[in-house]
């Protein structure tokens, strides 16, 4: 028998048996059928992201940054403003005695620094930031936007307390005051710094051009020296109205109490809390002026 004729009466005898093709591996179609499945259901799964930087340690990481960069270029202006201070203390010794007139001219140098720093250079700094497009790299980092206003903020009034307490040592030997209630700087300084400072990167952000933020920053610590340092007993009405809307204002009555010989604590926590509600809406503010002036 031939082997054509084997192969027909094995078929006849066997017609569903497989063949080797079909055992030994899938058809070419099927395979690809099965990565054509396969391929859509693992692109529909997105790899996962990193987690979200945390708020503290993007703060934290800011303020350090901001402060390793300070400290080089601020430093000279921080003399400046103390120099400032001192010279406008020494102007006022011959106008002025002592009384509360002494304690209100002292209280307002020393927050004038502060007002200085923390308002006035704060103010250039975010406005020539948003100017050059320093935002952007802001931008890209995942961190909180309000950890970067902060840590700026925090780092620039930093460098205040070291200038406010020569300016308020020299001003309690000036005018004879006691140095004992030199202590409510630990309070004072920060309370009012973050007004400040708020104030001022809110300026330096919601401002159209870097010039206009410059001159808000200078207008603002002008208004400081203004309302902070002349004793508000000579001051007409409406300009005692408008020192109440002075943010460092309140820091300035709390540091001159304290130099009563009866205190009032009531009223020197007041004008702390006023100063601490104050920096918490302004650092509100600037907070959303930065995302505002960073997606444009």
């Amino acid at each position: 028998m031939s082997d054509r004729s084997t192969g027909a009466v094995r078929a006849a005898l066997a017609p569903d048996a497989p063949t080797a093709s079909a055992t030994g591996a899938a058809p070419a179609g099927d395979t690809a059928g099965r990565a054509e499945a396969v391929q859509p259901a693992q692109a529909a799964q997105p790899a996962p992201l990193a987690p979200g930087a945390r708020f503290f340690p993007s703060l934290a990481a800011v303020y350090r940054a901001q402060l390793s960069r300070a400290r080089v270029a601020r430093i000279p202006l921080l003399f400046v403003a103390t120099f400032q201070s001192v010279g406008i203390m020494i102007l006022m010794r011959g106008v002025v005695d002592g009384g509360s007139e002494a304690r209100a001219v002292v209280a307002g140098s020393s927050v004038l620094v502060v007002a200085f720093v923390a308002l006035n250079l704060l103010a250039q700094y975010f406005g020539q930031l948003r100017a050059g497009g320093g935002l952007d790299h802001y931008a890209t980092l995942p961190v909180p936007p309000a950890s970067v206003v902060l840590g700026a903020a925090a780092a620039y009034a930093s460098f205040t307390l070291p200038g406010t307490l020569v300016t308020a040592v020299f001003g309690c030997l000036l005018f004879g005051l006691p140095l004992s209630g030199l202590w409510i700087l630990a309070a004072v300084v920060p309370l009012a710094g973050a007004a400040l400072a708020g104030l001022g990167a809110a300026l330096g952000l919601l401002a159209p051009r870097q010039e206009l933020a410059t001159l808000a920053g200078q207008l603002g610590m002008s208004a400081a020296l203004l309302l902070g340092v002349l004793p508000p007993e000579r001051m007409p009405a409406v300009i005692v109205w408008a020192r109440d809307l002075l943010p460092s204002t309140y820091g300035v009555e709390a540091f001159a109490r304290t130099f009563e010989a009866s205190p009032d604590w009531t009223a020197v926590l007041f004008d702390l809390g006023v100063c601490a509600a104050v920096g918490v809406l302004s650092l509100t503010v600037a907070t959303w002026a930065y995302r505002r002036a960073a997606v444009r």
